[in-house]
């Protein structure tokens, strides 16, 4: 993947969906300019789970759109997904690559600037700097990043880096100012009244940059 493919991502979350379905909000998101969507559910039962990432695959490959599975290898191998997306205490990376094979799209989420360098040592694809600002969608996270964090580690990183934790319209141009290929972001679309308009204004204002 270029670095450009990072620039909207969105990470679903369901609790914050409402009772509107999944793949209603994903489409209308990719409408407004979604690049690439990660299917994260902690919920679902390992076949549900599937399923839906399946439907959404189907959704998404002619768009040319990667679909990634948050944590679950399993999930990503059986649906077809293009690849993964693994935190600090999920499967190593190298067990991950193993099982996926070289074509396959890794993330990783680093949650503090000793994490950010050791990742260098790593053939991932793209590490997710998290949390940036406080979220309501994790309540599980590290110590914020802020702003400056965020620089630094952009600077540290030899991997594209994706900003998350707290980012909507109101400071994603800021966040996009420290050097971050891309924000992902979980309510500011998930939770929208029209998803798709969400992502239009958001995708205004990190195209830009």
């Amino acid at each position: 993947m270029n670095r450009e493919q990072y620039r909207l991502y969105l990470v679903t979350d369901r609790t914050v969906a409402g009772f509107r379905p999944l793949e209603d909000i994903v489409a209308g998101a990719v409408r407004g300019g979604v690049s690439i969507v990660q299917l994260r559910e902690k919920t679902l039962c390992t076949r549900d789970f599937i399923e839906e990432a399946r439907t959404l695959k189907k959704m998404l490959s002619p768009l040319g759109i990667p679909l990634i599975i948050n944590d679950r290898v399993d999930v990503a191998l059986a649906s077809g997904a293009d690849g993964v997306h693994l935190g600090q205490s999920d499967m190593p990376y190298a067990d991950a690559r193993a099982l996926l094979g070289p074509g396959k799209i890794i993330g990783l989420s680093v949650e503090n600037q000793d994490q950010v360098v050791l990742t260098n040592s790593l053939n991932v694809d793209y590490i997710g700097i998290s949390p940036v600002f406080g979220t309501p969608t994790k309540t599980d996270t590290a110590n914020p990043f802020g702003l400056d964090g965020l620089e630094k580690a952009v600077r540290s990183s030899l991997h594209p880096c994706v900003a998350i934790g707290g980012i909507n319209k109101s400071n994603a141009a800021a966040v996009m100012a420290t050097g971050a290929d891309g924000i992902a972001v979980v309510s500011a679309i998930m939770g929208a009244a029209s998803p798709e308009s969400a992502a239009i204004e958001l995708y205004e204002t990190v195209k830009v940059l």
